[in-house]
C-alpha cells in the first residue's frame, strides 16, 4: 500500500489531507483525491435530447449542457459525437480527459463493445461504442443508464456506505439496478434490472416492448396520462404536468391515478426486494417530482408484502445527475476489479497513469 500510494502521490492523483494521532506507531496520514488531476465526460441519451457533463476526478461537475436530439435520425451517432466533441477538446487549464461514459435507456450486453438494443430509442444492435471511439479518439464505456446511476450512487451518493442496495427509477420508463458487494450486477447478457418489463397484469395495456401488462406500461409517464384521460381527470391533448397539478390541487380522479400507481409499484418492489434482499432501496428519476402523490399507497403496499423491514430513500434526480452517472463509468474504472469495461477500462487506467497531474 505504501508503494501504491507513493506512486499516486507522485502522479498527483491523491494528496495528504491530514494526520491522525499516533497510537504507538507513526501518525496515520489521511489521503484524498485531487479533483483537478483528471476529468471524464458523461452523456445521458434520451429519445429527444442529450444531457452532457464534464466531471472532475472527485465527481464535481465542471460544466453541462442539454440539447435536442433525434435518436431515430439515420445519423444519430454522428450527431451524438458532434455534441460530445466540445467536451472532449483539450482546452487551456482543463484536466486531462480520461474517457467518455454513455448512459443508454436499453440493454448493453458488454460495456466494452457498447452495442445497444433500446426500443425507446428505436435502436437495435446500434454500435454506439465503436462509432464514438472512432469519431472521438477516446476510451468510451457504454452502459444501461440505470446501471450508470447506480455506479454514481456507489461512488458519491446514498450508496457509498452500502455493500448491497437496489436502485429503482420511475419516469417515462421504469428501471432498476442491483449493487452487490459494491459492484453492479449485470446478469448473463447485461439485461439484469429490466424491471419495467416485469409482467404485472395478464390483460394489461400494450407495452412498447410488444408485450402486454408490463410494469412500465402500467405506471410509466405515458401510462399515467392514459389512465387519467380514461378517468376524466384530464382532457385529450393534456399531459402529465396538468395531471400532477390537478392531483396536487386535490382533484380526486387525478389523485387516484397516482395512488394506483403507488400501489402497483409498491407490490412490484416488494417482490423484487424479497428475492434480492437489499439493505436499502433508492428511488430516483423524474417521477419522484410528484412522489408525495405516490408515497402513501406505495409504502402501505410495500410494507404489507415485504418479508422484513427495508429502508426506502427517495432522491429527486435530474438529467445532469444521470449524465454524471455516465461519467462515473469512466471514473470507476480504476476500482473495477471485475474488468467490466474491458480494454476501455485499461485505456482509462493507462491515461490516468500517463497523463494525470495535479494543476
Amino acid at each position: 500500500m505504501t508503494a501504491v500510494t507513493r506512486r499516486l502521490l507522485e502522479l498527483g492523483m491523491i494528496r495528504e489531507v491530514e494526520t491522525t494521532p499516533s497510537r504507538g506507531g507513526r501518525p496515520a496520514v489521511l489521503l484524498g483525491l485531487v479533483g483537478t488531476a483528471a476529468r471524464a465526460v458523461g452523456v445521458k441519451v434520451a429519445a429527444d435530447h442529450l444531457t452532457i457533463v464534464g466531471v472532475r476526478l472527485d465527481g464535481e461537475v465542471l460544466g453541462e449542457t442539454t440539447q435536442p436530439f433525434d435518436a431515430a435520425h439515420p445519423d444519430a451517432l454522428a450527431r451524438l459525437a458532434d455534441a460530445l466533441s466540445p467536451f472532449c477538446a483539450d482546452t487551456s487549464g482543463a484536466p486531462p480527459l480520461l474517457g467518455v461514459g454513455v448512459g443508454i435507456p436499453g440493454v448493453v450486453a458488454d460495456p466494452e463493445v457498447g452495442s445497444v438494443d433500446a426500443p425507446i430509442l428505436q435502436w437495435s444492435s446500434k454500435p454506439v461504442g465503436a462509432e464514438l471511439r472512432s469519431r472521438l479518439g477516446q476510451p468510451v464505456i457504454v452502459e444501461n443508464d440505470v446501471n450508470a446511476v447506480a455506479v454514481a450512487e456507489r461512488l458519491y451518493g446514498n450508496g457509498r456506505d452500502l455493500d448491497c442496495f437496489l436502485v429503482v427509477t420511475i419516469g417515462s420508463g421504469v428501471g432498476s439496478a442491483l449493487v452487490q458487494d459494491g459492484v453492479v450486477f449485470r446478469g448473463a447478457r447485461g439485461a439484469a434490472g429490466e424491471f419495467g418489463h416485469v409482467p404485472v397484469s395478464v390483460d394489461g395495456p400494450l407495452c412498447r416492448c410488444g408485450r402486454r401488462g408490463c410494469l412500465e406500461a402500467m405506471i410509466g409517464s405515458a401510462a399515467l396520462v392514459e389512465s387519467a384521460r380514461a378517468a376524466g381527470a384530464i382532457e385529450a391533448g393534456q399531459g402529465l404536468e396538468i395531471l400532477t397539478a390537478r392531483a396536487e390541487a386535490g382533484l380526486e380522479a387525478a389523485r387516484d391515478v397516482f395512488a394506483q400507481a403507488g400501489e402497483t409499484l409498491g407490490r412490484a418492489i416488494a417482490v423484487l426486494a424479497n428475492v434480492l434482499d437489499p439493505r436499502q432501496v433508492l428511488i430516483l428519476g423524474e417521477g419522484t417530482s410528484a412522489w408525495s402523490l405516490w408515497e402513501g399507497t406505495f409504502l402501505r403496499t410495500a410494507e404489507a408484502h415485504l418479508t422484513g423491514r427495508l429502508a426506502f430513500t427517495v432522491d429527486p434526480w435530474d438529467d445532469s445527475r444521470w449524465a454524471q452517472g455516465a461519467a462515473a463509468l469512466v471514473l470507476a474504472a480504476p476500482f473495477d476489479s471485475r474488468g467490466t469495461g474491458g480494454r476501455e477500462s485499461e485505456k482509462v487506467l493507462a491515461k490516468l497513469a500517463g497523463e494525470g497531474r495535479s494543476t
